[in-house]
């Protein structure tokens, strides 16, 4: 799919629509989209419709026709959700712009004990819709049409009850002394889910260790290189991506 991608509420089922509001401006203004050229139109959740420009209205109207069937994107299998430590500045969101650009389908923020940011109150509420909003633009800029999804920050415990529903729980661990395996060679579900934790610059705490492997979590390693955490998980999806079979 290499027609830009623009964001609606419900796909049109044609065979026209007019593309107004921020998405509109988008087209008109920054993308500079012109007649005969082929847009994509989504709801971010799985569903599209594919169109040719009619006209450009002022600065914020894209005149789209000739929609082809609404069409849905099933969900994808096995389903890889990243448990996300809270980065420091705007790491976080580089790591959401960079996991939802290679594939991932599910993040979760983790208010880890080690992590130097901590979500509270108002804070927390703008700083949930930063990671939201830049993991929709980075769908769009990637092309996707179903957008991973951002939910609400997670304490310890709740992680551990996701990792324990999960049929892959890994949780990357850089200490070499430590009981891990390489990521790169362990054996993966067909389907279901994989949950995958990653922790702040300070690492995962031993405490909680051993909550995720009393949940049914296995630690595992990357390669030699000890990564941030803003882009280990970003390595990490790559290489799930590729031995699932999802690149292919």
């Amino acid at each position: 799919m290499t027609a830009p991608v623009f964001v609606v509420d419900e796909v049109p089922g044609g065979p026209e629509y007019v593309l107004d509001g921020p998405e509109g401006r988008h087209a008109v203004s920054v993308k500079r989209l012109r007649p005969g050229e082929d847009v994509v139109l989504t709801d971010g959740r799985g569903r599209w419709t594919e169109g040719v420009v009619k006209a450009a209205e002022g600065k914020d109207r894209l005149v789209v026709t000739d929609l082809t069937a609404v069409e849905e994107e099933p969900p994808p299998t096995p389903r890889i959700t990243v448990v996300q430590a809270l980065p420091k500045g705007d790491r976080g969101e580089l790591a959401v712009e960079t996991m939802t650009e290679t594939g991932v389908d599910v993040i979760v923020p983790w208010s880890a004990s080690r992590c130097i940011t901590q979500w509270k109150g108002e804070r927390g509420v703008k700083a949930l819709g930063k990671w939201r909003a830049t993991a929709r633009e980075a769908g769009k800029q990637s092309r996707r049409v179903r957008f991973p999804e951002v939910v609400d920050a997670m304490t310890t415990k709740q992680v551990a009850a996701l990792l324990a529903e999960a049929d892959l729980a890994a949780v990357l661990h850089e200490e070499r002394d430590y009981d891990s395996e390489p990521l790169a060679t362990v054996e993966l579900p067909a389907s279901g889910e994989i949950v995958l934790v990653v922790g702040p610059e300070g690492g995962v705490s031993p405490e909680e260790l051993q909550v995720f492997a009393a949940a049914g979590a296995r630690t595992y390693r990357l390669g030699r290189t000890v990564l941030r955490t803003s882009t280990a998980g970003t390595a990490a999806v790559a290489l799930l991506l590729g031995r699932t079979g999802r690149w292919s």
